[in-house]
């Protein structure tokens, strides 16, 4: 594109651009010395929580499409998921107890500090996650213990999904209505 047009009434050159765009140039150029972009607050919240300082074992768990990645540290029982409390995470106690259960199972509920963050999928698909992921760091910990949990089947990963759509039908196997006439 040239960089000066003719105007037709008056024949003197002009810029190319308008008015609209020498007020961007010039927005640009005093934001130029600006301090830089800071992330906004609600997408700070979605960052996964720091991690307590210190030594931990880091797992992955996984159920359907939920993904958990898990650490263990030595510590007293705390528990967190996305940064919040399991009990405000969870709001039912059967969730709850569903991710916790390897924990319990070995009786660690007071040995170790958990933190997880879990990704995708339903509330219980995630609980299963933190479940399989839990059990894997505790494995990874300590080796003696895996016959145990697997005799749980907590170690198990449940490869379940969800079967795809087929064109044609209606769902994954749901038909559409036959008519005789």
């Amino acid at each position: 594109m040239a960089e000066r047009k003719m105007t037709e009434k008056a024949g003197k050159s002009a810029p190319a651009h308008g008015a609209r765009a020498q007020a961007r140039d010039t927005r640009a150029a005093s934001s130029a010395h600006a301090a830089p972009h800071v992330a906004h607050a609600a997408h700070a919240a979605h960052a996964a929580p720091p991690a307590p300082k210190g030594r931990y074992t880091e797992a992955v768990g996984r159920r359907k499409t939920a993904v958990a990645r898990v650490r263990l540290f030595a510590g007293s029982g705390k528990m967190l998921v996305n940064g919040k409390e399991p009990k405000h995470y969870f709001f039912l106690p059967r969730l709850l107890a569903a991710a916790v259960a390897p924990l319990r199972e070995m009786n660690l509920l007071k040995d170790f500090d958990v933190t997880v963050t879990v990704r995708g999928g339903g509330i219980s698909a995630q609980a299963g996650a933190i479940r399989h992921g839990i059990s894997r760091a505790i494995v990874r910990h300590t080796p003696d213990w895996k016959p145990r949990l697997r005799a749980t089947g907590y170690l198990t990963r449940d490869s379940r999904m969800v079967e795809r759509k087929k064109y044609g039908l209606k769902k994954a196997r749901r038909a559409p209505q036959w008519a005789k006439r």
